[in-house]
């Protein structure tokens, strides 16, 4: 699984996912990537089963499979915010993520 956030585009997918279910176009717009290379990410982690499709006439929508790829892009995001600050905003004690027993 890990393998698949190699891929900035594909992290940054799965961070568009987090939410709420998205259509192909709605993601190439968050992403700003085209939507033929989207469709790409989108089938690799759907192989991968981090991301699940519904198909709805000719659109294509995506959502995160479960909770555990929601929190492993979560941790690697506060990860990186570890690498560029040594008081990360996740740390905030009104961050709602931030519990002191991490």
């Amino acid at each position: 699984m890990l393998s698949m956030l190699t891929a900035a585009t594909r992290v940054r997918i799965i961070l568009a996912l987090r939410e709420e279910e998205l259509s192909v176009n709605h993601l190439a717009d968050i992403v700003q990537k085209s939507p033929a290379p989207v469709s790409q990410h989108l089938a690799k982690l759907r192989l991968a089963r981090i991301v699940l499709i519904r198909q709805e006439g000719m659109k294509n929508f995506y959502w995160l499979a479960n909770e555990h790829a929601r929190k492993l892009v979560t941790e690697a995001v506060f990860q990186a915010e570890h690498s560029l600050s040594s008081d990360p905003a996740h740390h905030c004690a009104a961050n709602p993520a931030f519990s002191a027993d991490r």
